[in-house]
């Protein structure tokens, strides 16, 4: 089993990086907080769930250990594949899922893409009473970049800090454009 990989981003796709770990280059599909935020040529590491197919090996990677036990949780669900997952942790902060579950709020899951009323629902249920509740915790978007910016070395404070910086500036941007401000706003200090 692969838990983990550290090594350079060699390049980027639409959902996934090739991380070069000592000259081998790994396909690892990433939630779009870390895609953003991993740059191309820059040591990065991964928490990693290695998903075994009868036709494929897929390996997920994660900026934090709390996104892939999260990760393994979704897919415990029925109806949930690595793939519905990932698309969870990409539109969900960990603390929203939890607050959505905890609140049994099936309408929060069905905005992401790939999510019907009745996976929805199944997930609220199905991950009642496993994940704990948070209280004061960021919005979903500036919580999965902080989650990120962690994963990349970056202190707590100062990524919080560079993040509402770049929130307050663009209060409307997307995740990657908040991700470059944020790191923008890092390499100032």
């Amino acid at each position: 089993m692969i838990a983990s990989l550290t090594g350079k981003v060699q390049a980027k796709a639409a959902q996934s990086i090739v991380l070069d770990v000592s000259g081998v280059g790994y396909l690892v599909s990433v939630p779009v907080a870390l895609l953003a935020a991993a740059e191309v040529g820059r040591s990065l590491t991964v928490h990693t769930a290695l998903i075994v197919r009868e036709d494929a090996f897929a390996l997920f990677g994660f900026a934090s250990a709390e996104q892939l036990s999260l990760f393994d949780l979704l897919r415990s669900v029925t109806g949930v594949g690595p793939k519905l997952a990932l698309s969870i942790l990409s539109s969900l902060a960990p603390e929203r899922i939890a607050s959505a579950v905890a609140n049994e709020d099936a309408d929060a899951f069905q905005k992401v893409s790939g999510v019907g009323a009745k996976t929805a629902k199944l997930i609220a249920v199905t991950l009642a009473g496993k994940l704990k509740v948070t209280p004061g915790a960021h919005d979903d978007i500036e919580q999965s970049i902080l989650e990120s910016l962690k994963g990349l070395g970056w202190h707590e404070k100062s990524a919080a800090a560079a993040i509402k910086t770049a929130r307050t500036a663009s209060p409307n941007a997307d995740v990657a454009t908040i991700v470059r401000a944020a790191l923008i706003e890092l390499g100032k200090s």
